[in-house]
């Protein structure tokens, strides 16, 4: 496999380690991350990451606009976070140091690529003097190489153009890396031998860059010893590595093979959701109907149109397409159309922050839009997790004739960590309403159990029927605008989501269902709050957690939870959206938590602020 023999190499077990690649976001961070994180994965570590990407398409190379960085945590553990502080961070030039240097630990290792570091781009990330020259790195493990000149020396002979050679840079870094925790270099060969099956030029250079890169790692005196992090324990099972996006598009393709329904996605690209559109559209074996569309309008009317026909309709979007879909969603809900709308949530408002993640459009899926149009909501709580809640997501809508709104964001829909495969035939059974039943079809009649109406399929001899925006009357369907069968169907629509709350589980705490302190979260918060509640506890503080898939309605036990604490604190990635729907809903004096930075919290933000509030 490798060029050197490594029988005599020192190692050193570790139990957890948090790297992040960082550079331009030509220097291909992310395909190194990603290389990293299937190695990873075939290891047998379990391991979470955090792609971040920069917010604009063509930021100025060099400057701190423009940094791409990939951070990866991999243990021997169970891990629910892909890192606070760093072990190993590596700079491919000036400015990704700048950004990404008080995040590295005191003594951890810190990899420069010195070819980045020229007086251009150290004027351009803001360095009045080179760092590397002065004694203000003394605190880590700096390990200066110039990358380039070393990936030079190792294809000289193949008369590459200078292109070719930088663009390989990445796979030197990478090799280091594999060095540094004693990998098996052999899945990145494979995996550009099948990328670049016909430049064989390029196999070859990043190839030899990577070997480049290992081998170096040989020929270092300031490190000693490589690492290994011996292999997780997991429930037995098939895995594989899956980002959230992925994740969502298994969890509606299973939806709609229990279900016996097409799946139609009607959409437009848009960062960071357009991967469900491009992941969905791969799987016309299944079935699949994918209709890349003009606008967001055009996307979310195309799917209601399709769920009225008798498919099973979805649409996902992100930040403002979600606004420019509302009114089409009143359309549903008046109409009670069965459909799953995906908001992958970024940072906002407007263009906002694009690339960055955000959980800021809770109150847009509760309240945003016109009139009483109570819509049901449902979240993703990690990238693996986004299968689930998929798939819960496509049961209430088909099984309760009703649009739901599934919110993730951008840290879940591009972080990835290791996903048990479920068994198809464990997966809970979806039902829908479709009928054929003529002589006792009425198309605003509805099911007792579920207030669900009956899915008459246009063209089906004697169910010929209209729904709309207009207001209609129970039954008969036909318009109505009196006063009285106004609220009465008001009234209604309400009570279809909130008849949800017999049919979903209850909340379920870790730790006690009283105490001290709940801990309560919803969405992508969820792996730093786990983390820090269980560390309290280890500690012996009566701390619980409740994390939320429901969001609307509210698992029922919800309010004799929350009773049953002191102190209630609830940490978003938002101003405090959460926690002015519990305090309203059940009179709790709740307390937020929250940054609105473009990040996920940190364990150790949370931990701190337990403490705080415990402390009192």
């Amino acid at each position: 496999m490798n060029d050197v023999d490594r029988s005599s190499q020192q190692r050193e077990n570790l139990e957890v380690v948090t790297i992040r690649f960082a550079g331009d976001s030509g220097d291909g961070m992310q395909l190194t991350g990603t290389q990293f994180s299937d190695n990873t994965a075939i290891v047998g570590n379990d391991l979470s990451t955090f792609p971040d990407y920069p917010s604009e398409i063509r930021a100025p190379l060099g400057t701190l606009a423009g940094v791409s960085s990939f951070q990866i945590q991999f243990s021997s553990l169970d891990i629910h976070t892909p890192g606070d502080k760093l072990d190993v961070l590596v700079a491919m030039n000036p400015a990704a140091m700048k950004v990404h240097l008080k995040d590295l630990k005191d003594h951890g290792i810190l990899l420069i690529n010195t070819a980045g570091f020229s007086k251009k781009n150290l004027k351009l990330a803001g360095w009045k003097e080179n760092p590397l020259e002065d004694k203000s790195l003394n605190n880590y493990r700096l390990i200066k190489v110039d990358m380039a000149q070393l990936v030079t020396d190792a294809t000289g002979n193949l008369g590459l153009s200078p292109k070719i050679i930088k663009r390989s840079i990445n796979m030197f870094a990478l090799g280091f890396l594999y060095w540094l925790y004693d990998r098996n270099i052999d899945s990145t060969i494979k995996f550009l031998k099948s990328k670049f099956a016909k430049k064989l030029d390029v196999i070859e250079s990043n190839t030899r860059a990577l070997k480049a890169g290992y081998n170096y790692g040989e020929t270092l005196e300031i490190i000693k010893t490589s690492y290994r992090i011996p292999k997780a324990k997991f429930k037995k099972g098939t895995y594989r590595n899956i980002m959230g996006n992925q994740a969502i598009t298994f969890g509606l393709l299973a939806a709609s093979e229990k279900a016996g329904l097409e799946l139609f996605y009607g959409g437009y690209p848009i960062t960071p959701a357009s991967d469900i559109l491009h992941y969905l559209a791969s799987y016309k074996n299944f079935g699949v109907k994918t209709f890349q569309a003009e606008d967001e309008i055009a996307g979310v009317v195309s799917s209601i149109g399709a769920a009225y026909a008798g498919s099973f309709a979805v649409t996902a979007t992100s930040g403002p397409g979600m606004a420019l879909k509302t009114e089409a969603l009143t359309l549903a809900v008046s109409a009670e159309i069965p459909m799953v709308i995906v908001n992958v949530q970024r940072g906002g408002p407007s263009t906002g922050l694009p690339t960055k993640t955000e959980q800021s459009d809770l109150y847009q899926a509760m309240f945003g839009r016109n009139g009483e149009t109570p819509i049901a909501v449902v979240s993703a709580s990690t990238p693996t997790h986004c299968f689930e809640a998929a798939y819960e997501a496509s049961r209430i809508a088909l099984e309760h004739m009703i649009p739901v709104i599934l919110l993730t964001d951008g840290f879940l829909g591009n972080g990835s960590e290791p996903w048990l495969i479920p068994k198809y035939d464990e997966l809970p059974a979806i039902n829908h309403h479709q009928t054929t039943d003529a002589e006792n079809f009425l198309p605003l009649s509805h099911d007792e159990k579920t207030l669900a109406r009956p899915w008459g399929i246009p063209g089906t001899p004697g169910m010929e029927h209209r729904i709309g925006g207009l207001e209609k009357t129970e039954g008969s369907g036909n318009v109505n605008y009196e006063a009285e069968n106004h609220q009465y169907m008001t009234e209604l629509r309400q009570k279809k989501v909130d008849i949800i709350a017999d049919n979903i589980p209850n909340a379920v705490p870790l730790g006690e269902e009283s105490g001290d302190l709940l801990v309560l979260g919803w969405g992508s918060t969820y792996g730093a709050i786990r983390t820090a509640v269980k560390k309290c506890i280890s500690n012996g503080q009566k701390v619980s957690h409740v994390h939320l898939m429901h969001l609307n309605p509210f698992p029922k036990n919800l309010k004799t939870l929350l009773k049953g604490f002191k102190n209630i604190l609830i940490p978003e990635v938002n101003s405090g959206q959460l926690n002015t729907i519990i305090r309203a809903k059940f009179l709790v004096n709740s307390e937020g938590f929250n940054i609105i930075q473009g990040r996920p919290l940190t364990v150790h933000e949370i931990f701190d602020k337990i403490q705080e509030v415990v402390k009192g």
